[in-house]
């Protein structure tokens, strides 16, 4: 008799585990669809694979159908997420495994998604196709905390970084870079795997920053700039505003300057006028409201310590990287600070450190 223990194979979660690697690959760049995962495996070999599209189509179930070159009746199929069971801008993925002859079907988790959940089990085993979910569902959760967070919330998932020294300086004038190569890599590839990346002015005029992705041949990633600047302080020297394009950058403020309002729009500027509250902030919930109506799915914030601290006080953050370099910066110019420790190890109990032989700091992250 079979019970919960025996229900998968050491050979299901291998397979499940590929699938969601697959999955892992492509996540942040698939629009508001979920990075899904895909295997179908035939007499204990793999003979096709697949992954979501780039921007969220074809699906990945799709995808791995059409990508085999052998007759698939009597095949089996692992996939990260339920499959989908609805109509929307492509037919659904159940309608192309009942077609398809696969016999057998594994999954990870229920998709959240209402239109959804839950009801492709019924459609497919309907159809005698055997079918199974919660194969390494704690695996598939953690792939899928942004799209919970997105479909749930209607906002963002925000991830934020922050580099330090080993005195706790964030910024120092002279001082070009506070942490080693092997850690900018790490920023970039954020970078990577987020849609849209954020600062404040202060940030951009300091250091005339670049926000894009520049590990060669990914350069078409680079996210899309967000800058909260109250006043409209950004300097039309800086890159930003020298390579804006269609689409590319938004600009929160609330200012009545009507001449730079005029040369920010003419240059292509996405300007969004938003109230400050009684200290003179950005309430920060109202921007990812409007980052999300506006198809922001996935928020990188390289802020100061200010705004960083103001995320962390409000539980905005969902993912938390602190980089801190071994070594101590000299303080006799003008500098900053970090001064959220207390509050970020108050609000966020989940900690995890990444070690590496290849990397001189120390890296934590810290998760909701």
């Amino acid at each position: 008799m079979s019970t919960k223990k025996d229900k998968f194979s050491p050979k299901d979660k291998e397979y499940m585990k590929l699938a969601i690697n697959l999955a892992s690959a492509r996540k942040g760049l698939t629009g508001d669809n979920p990075s899904v995962g895909c295997l179908i495996v035939k007499n204990d070999k793999i003979i096709s694979i697949g992954q979501t599209g780039f921007n969220g189509r074809p699906h990945a179930e799709y995808n791995a159908i059409n990508n085999s070159v052998e007759n698939l009746k009597g095949s089996k199929m692992y996939v990260t997420l339920e499959p989908c069971n609805h109509y929307g801008k492509t037919p659904p993925c159940t309608n192309s495994i009942i077609k398809s002859g696969i016999s057998e079907i594994i999954y990870g988790m229920d998709d959240i998604d209402v239109k959804v959940k839950g009801k492709s089990f019924k459609i497919l085993s309907n159809k005698k196709i055997k079918v199974k979910k919660g194969l390494l569902k704690t695996e598939a959760k953690n792939l899928y905390d942004s799209y919970i967070v997105n479909r749930n919330k209607k906002l963002p998932y925000v991830t934020a970084k922050i580099a330090i020294s080993n005195n706790r300086i964030i910024y120092s004038r002279g001082t070009k870079r506070i942490t080693d190569k092997s850690s900018d890599r790490l920023t970039h590839y954020l970078r990577y795997k987020n849609d849209s990346i954020m600062i404040s002015s202060k940030t951009l005029n300091i250091d005339n920053n670049k926000l894009n992705y520049r590990l060669r041949g990914f350069e078409k990633f680079s996210p899309r700039r967000i800058v909260l600047d109250k006043y409209l302080k950004i300097k039309l020297n800086s890159y930003i505003f020298k390579s804006t394009k269609k689409n590319n950058t938004i600009i929160f403020h609330n200012s009545f300057d009507n001449k730079k309002i005029q040369i920010l729009k003419k240059k292509g500027i996405t300007l969004i006028k938003s109230k400050l509250d009684s200290k003179k902030l950005f309430n920060l919930r109202i921007v990812l409201e409007k980052l999300y109506t506006l198809g922001t799915r996935n928020l990188l914030i390289e802020g100061g310590d200010r705004i960083t601290k103001n995320l962390i006080k409000n539980r905005l953050i969902d993912k938390f990287y602190l980089f801190r370099s071994p070594k101590k910066i000299f303080t006799k110019t003008k500098h900053q600070l970090f001064t959220s420790f207390g509050i970020l190890n108050n609000k966020y109990k989940k900690k995890f450190k990444i070690s590496s032989k290849l990397v001189k700091d120390s890296i934590s992250i810290y998760k909701r």
